[in-house]
């Protein structure tokens, strides 16, 4: 079976062969049909190659085990790499959108606008059909091997299908509806980065959140406290901290025992717990069980 960053690199290998593809072809589409939409667009398929390189070396690095530098190991370069996306996107839709308005206002000044060409409106239907594809399939494999990183390419990935499919319209009525609508080809990069800057911000929102160690979410939080609970003679869980660490998760804890108990049988009862939990988020989660006598609880409500 594939390793999650074998699958990680073939999928991200894939998507770079594919953009390379794009890249050339909606240059040259866009530079022999007269079209600034499609030019643009390349140039956020341009911003996509870059991606899949920092997610083919961030993703390796990340996947390093801890050392004695850095003893959570270093999954926040994960968490680096979806940052660097976030912004990589937001800088794309910025281009996307000062080109299109550029053509706009020259259009306005009464200045002529060139004919979009048939190649460049097959040039944004093969974009589409194979940024689609490519979303569907690196999704699928980001969820799997639980990595932010590789979801939010697959967001890059879709956002350029976006962008096509508005390339596309405005290409399209460009051609078909005449001179007096050739406005429409920058029209069309204007509206398509509308619909960049959402995912950007929600990908950079995500990144930092992490990045400032947020806690995991309330739902995730109680589930933790439900399975501490399960644990036989582990009492009043409390003092709960979360946050995570690129595709892993780190779980500080309090607990109260008995205070009959020895030193060996509360031991055993703070690994059972580390053993449940790492049963339900995986074996690289990094859990803290603080033992309590529970006879501190007693004082504390007196």
């Amino acid at each position: 079976m594939d390793s999650r960053v074998d699958k990680a690199s073939q999928v991200t290998i894939l998507g770079f062969l594919i953009n390379i593809l794009l890249v050339t072809f909606k240059l040259v589409a866009g530079l022999l049909g007269h079209s600034t939409a499609i030019i643009a667009d390349a140039f956020h398929s341009f911003s996509d190659l870059t991606t899949d390189l920092a997610i083919f070396w961030g993703v390796r690095a990340a996947d390093r085990p801890a050392d004695r530098g850095h003893h959570y190991g270093h999954g926040k370069i994960e968490t680096l790499v979806s940052m660097a996306i976030g912004i990589l996107l937001l800088l794309a839709a910025f281009k996307i959108l000062s080109v299109g308005i550029g053509n706009i206002v020259t259009a306005f000044r009464g200045e002529s606008l060139p004919r979009p060409g048939w190649i460049a409106v097959f040039a944004a239907a093969l974009s589409i059909i194979l940024k689609e594809w490519m979303y569907r399939r690196t999704v699928k494999i980001g969820t799997e091997i639980d990595s932010d990183a590789v979801v939010a390419n697959a967001w890059h990935h879709r956002s350029d299908a976006f962008s096509s499919i508005g390339v596309l319209a405005g290409i399209t009525g460009a051609i078909i509806l005449g001179e007096s609508w050739r406005m429409l080809d920058p029209l069309a990069a204007v509206i398509v980065s509308f619909f960049i800057f959402p995912a950007g911000i929600r990908i950079c929102y995500e990144a930092t959140n992490e990045l400032l160690e947020a806690s995991l979410s309330p739902e995730t939080e109680a589930e933790i406290l439900r399975i501490i609970r399960s644990v036989p003679g582990a009492e009043n869980p409390h003092n709960l901290k979360t946050r995570r660490i690129g595709n892993k998760i780190a779980i500080e804890i309090h607990v109260r025992v008995a205070p009959t108990l020895n030193i060996v049988q509360a031991h055993d009862i703070s690994t059972q717990v580390e053993k449940k939990l790492k049963e339900r988020f995986g074996a690289g989660t990094f859990i803290s069980v603080h033992v309590e006598p529970l006879k501190e609880r007693k004082a504390e409500a007196s």
